[in-house]
């Protein structure tokens, strides 16, 4: 997609401006695609089946596109902005970058979400704990099934989440702020969502008589203590108005 093209889209009314930035990026169940302009971007670059296998060439050159696109119109807002992107000082801005990624990966709420993250890995890993799905599933399978997918898909997205939300906390430490809107927020909110769907997701899991089984439910007690350590660490987390989620018309 050119530039252009992308300015355009952009323009558009429909999409409300930073959906994308809080959303569990679980697109197939979302009821925001239409305002999304990330989505709307994906589904039009993306529409031809070959560029959407990552096995096919066509995927590696519809994304190089989408990067050079993206490329030019950071390059156009520099400029009139006059920001000089050759001068910029790259490398202790790289430097820094890598401090403050330490910073969070060392941060407890991270490590205990990549912990959480591994130790459901190994679950799923012993053949006794998969779903096997039947062609014909009945309610109580489809209901295993459902919750195994919920488990699944915030398995790693909750630290990923956690890890944004502790960066942009180091990073509004040194910005005045005043009274917006703060990322770090945004995204410890997006993750205690995805805290809080696992959990009872677990539930379900030990409620189907077949997998009663003690690491379940200290699994939902590891989930249960790491929200309430991101509560505390994101007081405001809780109350954060996600775009288009919590305020659900067009930016009113």
């Amino acid at each position: 997609m050119n530039k252009d093209r992308l300015k355009k889209l952009a323009s558009e009314k429909r999409f409300i401006p930073g959906i994308y930035n809080y959303c569990d990026r679980w697109c197939e169940r979302c009821p925001q695609t239409s305002h999304c302009l990330n989505f709307a971007c994906s589904e039009e670059e993306f529409a031809d089946p070959e560029t959407r296998d990552i096995q096919n060439e066509a995927f590696w050159l519809k994304l190089s596109e989408a990067f050079r696109g993206a490329l030019e119109l950071l390059k156009e807002a520099a400029e009139e902005h006059g920001i000089d992107l050759e001068n910029l000082d790259t490398e202790q801005s790289h430097e820094e970058f890598e401090r403050r990624d330490a910073m969070a990966k060392s941060h407890e709420i991270c490590r205990a979400a990549k912990v959480y993250s591994d130790i459901v890995q190994d679950w799923f890993a012993s053949p006794a704990n998969f779903l096997v799905a039947s062609p014909a599933l009945d309610r109580e399978e489809a209901s295993l099934e459902e919750a195994t997918e919920v488990i699944r898909w915030y398995q790693h997205f909750i630290c990923v989440k956690l890890m944004r939300a502790v960066r942009g906390e180091l990073d509004e430490r040194e910005e005045e702020l005043d009274d917006l809107p703060k990322d770090s927020e945004g995204s410890a909110k997006i993750a205690l969502i995805a805290i809080d769907r696992s959990i009872g997701a677990w539930g379900t899991v030990y409620a189907h008589d077949s997998l009663q089984d003690e690491k379940i439910l200290r699994f939902i007690a590891y989930l249960d203590r790491l929200r309430e350590e991101v509560e505390k660490t994101f007081p405001g987390a809780r109350s954060f108005a996600r775009p288009g989620f919590e305020k659900t018309d067009l930016g009113k």
